[in-house]
């Protein structure tokens, strides 16, 4: 399968659908990948966002994330995910660790993120995101996690996959 060559079939300015011989996938145009911040607060609050997903055609409840260097600058995850959660939850850390580098659909899409851990949250502002973002934040019982997703999927709200790591332990003892 490695030698076989990658064609770009279609690309647009940010995605670009892709086939390696028998695999059709999509990829990030310009090599962009993503931080996501999982942020738990003092109080043992996880901090969440909602926005509306156009691919979805309605909101979903995610961990704050971005794009690295979305708008041209040039910055690492980590810097990514400091203004990232600013800018969407209105929450500063006072330190950022990076738990690692994971594919969240790894059979269909490239795109790779770098998970954060947030430490020593301060509120600095209302959040809610830049450029008609319209993000509703949620500080939300880590221990009230299950019942919190239970209700936005009877809102009709989509979740985001990486909301599993939340309630992994409960789903494997089959809780």
């Amino acid at each position: 399968m490695d030698s076989e060559e990658e064609r770009t079939v279609w690309a647009g300015k940010f995605i670009a659908a892709k086939v390696k011989g028998k695999w059709e996938y999509v990829s990030r145009t310009r090599g962009i990948k993503a931080a996501v911040i999982l942020a738990i607060d003092a109080e043992d609050h996880v901090i969440l966002v909602e926005q509306f997903r156009v691919p979805l055609g309605r909101p979903a409840i995610e961990f704050p994330a971005g794009l690295i260097g979305d708008h041209g600058e040039d910055e690492d995850a980590t810097q990514a995910a400091n203004r990232e959660l600013e800018e969407e939850t209105g929450y500063r850390a006072a330190r950022m660790d990076v738990i690692g580098e994971f594919y969240s659909s790894p059979g269909m899409v490239t795109e790779s993120f770098t998970l954060l851990r947030a430490h020593d949250l301060t509120q600095v502002g209302p959040g809610g995101g830049v450029d008609g973002e319209d993000i509703t934040v949620h500080r939300v019982p880590v221990a009230g996690i299950a019942d919190f997703i239970a209700a936005s999927r009877e809102r009709g709200l989509g979740i985001d996959v990486r909301l599993l790591m939340l309630l992994g332990t409960d789903i494997v003892r089959g809780r």
